[in-house]
């Protein structure tokens, strides 16, 4: 009996890499890029005993050679030889891409365009009909590499995490824009600024001065016990429909002082009842 392959494609930069080292952390067999004339031959590991036992996963994008041309026909070709084999298409917003790619300063692989957006939008397009015929889909915009490797366990292994949630607790700051996956949203900005304390401007709500100054107000202390407790009802609740995560978000000004300390305390409080709790400060300097 053939072994079941998953192919992992998708937009370049929407965590491929990530995905395969998720992968095989999970016992899968990985190979990267590879070209579609040597995927028979790689089929062929299942007649090993050393390989039976483990999943094979191969990854694949628009740097492989007629990629488009040869992909959907050679998924039909495994087909028709009773090979079992599953898509999952990685998918991703543009303007993560675009933070992703200024990040690490690569060059995306469709390079017809001086614009960056124009090469994305250009890579959707020909993606298109290979994302409509995949098994699953993800969108990692906002995901985490916690977040990712328990989606792949459940999407993937059928691994059951029906009383697993993630959640993200996000400090941001209103003049750079509210977060797009916010789930639950809190405005800390009726509390006093510390940013207007010049021995604290500099410095972040991760530092002990500033979330001394945070919490030195009865309101900071009644806001997080105010979102904790009220967190600790509805997660659980919505944990039960089948999410898998939840982005709760602490906004102020500048994403700097009063968000940043009130996540940091209400993420501490959050990890004392569910496991997998990420903090994450999007606009910190």
């Amino acid at each position: 009996m053939n072994r079941s392959i998953l192919f992992v494609t998708g937009l370049s930069g929407a965590g491929k890499s990530e995905v395969m080292k998720a992968l095989e952390d999970l016992n899968f067999f990985c190979v990267d890029n590879l070209p579609l004339e040597l995927l028979h031959d790689l089929t062929q590991l299942t007649n090993t005993s050393r390989t039976t036992e483990q999943g094979l996963a191969v990854s694949l994008d628009v740097r492989g050679d007629q990629f488009f041309d040869k992909f959907l026909s050679t998924i039909g070709e495994l087909e028709n030889a009773k090979t079992p084999n599953t898509i999952l298409f990685l998918d991703c917003s543009d303007r993560v891409l675009v933070r992703r790619y200024s990040e690490t300063r690569r060059r995306h692989p469709i390079h017809e365009s001086d614009s960056l957006l124009e090469c994305i939008s250009k890579e959707r397009i020909l993606l298109s009909e290979i994302r409509a015929s995949a098994n699953y889909v993800l969108d990692t915009s906002s995901m985490k590499t916690q977040e990712l490797r328990n989606r792949i366990g459940k999407l993937i292994l059928n691994r059951d995490v029906s009383s697993e949630i993630i959640l993200n607790v996000m400090s941001f700051g209103y003049k750079n824009g509210i977060p797009l996956d916010a789930d639950y949203m809190f405005d800390v900005r009726f509390l006093d600024n510390p940013y207007y304390k010049t021995e604290l401007r500099s410095q972040t709500g991760l530092d002990d001065a500033v979330s001394d100054y945070v919490f030195s107000q009865p309101e900071a202390v009644e806001t997080v016990d105010s979102i904790s407790n009220l967190m600790k009802h509805w997660i659980p609740l919505h944990s039960l429909t089948g999410k898998t995560s939840l982005t709760i978000t602490i906004g102020c000004t500048g994403g700097q002082h009063r968000s940043v300390a009130i996540t940091e305390r209400l993420s501490k409080i959050l990890s004392r009842k569910f496991n997998a709790v990420s903090t994450i400060h999007r606009d910190i300097r």
